[in-house]
């Protein structure tokens, strides 16, 4: 069988489902496994693949995403072009769940599948951290701020991992935030996990700046950390990091007493 991958998230699960040999291209942002991905051509950035690329590869397979607003237009480039795909669209925990089974039972290994989101299950199970539990603010961005709601298993990450996300009860996968409206919110903790940056980019002296931000909690308890996007916006295994990061931080701010009253 010959699987190209669309987006990081489809890569890193038909890896870890232990099918990183049926791959025979990826979109132009998948970086792990890197011994996997350094061998593999390339097919274009995830909202401008080149389906004609793809075509070429063959594909008995193609997984497609429908989770960042543009991918539909490469979805119906696919279907235009004949080429058989999946395009997985999870908004919770459990559509991610959801969607490795599928993944796994086109690939051939249902088994594996199941494994690999009871792994998962496990490994986000939430934690017994009692109440106050602090809010945490997750930035996709920051001129403006932009953060995911209720919609987004980010939300069910904070959940799991102690927290609140002080969006929660917006019915939408994520939106942005002005100044003003981050310092009503007053959040405990502020996680940059700036989507399409280097980690290494990511800089928390530019929130440290902000003027209308200086009375913020998060700030003035110095609870502004980095998670990489990876361990964040990929719906796939690499969650397990992020929720690890995410219970270390939350975990520390309620042993310093350093949460609100929610």
């Amino acid at each position: 069988m010959r699987v190209v991958s669309l987006a990081c998230s489809n890569t890193e699960i038909v890896c870890a489902l232990g099918c990183a040999d049926l791959l025979v291209g990826v979109d132009d942002h998948s970086d792990r496994p890197a011994e996997v991905v350094a061998r593999l051509p390339r097919v274009g950035p995830d909202l401008q693949i080149d389906v004609a690329a793809v075509a070429r590869l063959e594909p008995d397979l193609v997984l497609a995403s429908l989770t960042v607003p543009g991918h539909e237009n490469v979805v119906a480039d696919l279907e235009g072009a004949g080429q058989p795909y999946l395009a997985p669209q999870p908004v919770s925990l459990e559509d991610v769940y959801r969607d490795i089974g599928s993944i796994a039972q086109a690939l051939g290994v249902s088994e594996r599948g199941e494994q690999l989101a009871a792994e998962m299950r496990a490994a986000l199970a939430p934690t017994t951290l009692t109440s106050p539990r602090p809010t945490v603010l997750v930035q996709w961005w920051n001129r403006p701020t932009i953060s995911p709601g209720r919609d987004s298993w980010v939300t069910d990450l904070i959940r799991a991992a102690g927290g609140c996300n002080p969006l929660a009860g917006e019915p939408v996968k994520s939106r942005p935030l002005s100044d003003e409206e981050v310092a009503a919110l007053d959040p405990d903790i502020v996680i940059l996990s700036w989507c399409g940056v280097a980690p290494e980019k990511v800089r928390p002296e530019v929130v440290f700046r902000n003027a209308q931000w200086q009375g913020v909690k998060a700030l003035k308890t110095r609870q502004v950390h980095r998670i990489p996007e990876a361990f964040l916006g990929r719906p796939g295994p690499g969650l397990v990091t992020g929720f690890t990061r995410l219970n270390e931080i939350v975990t520390k701010v309620k042993s310093q007493g350093l949460a609100g009253n929610l």
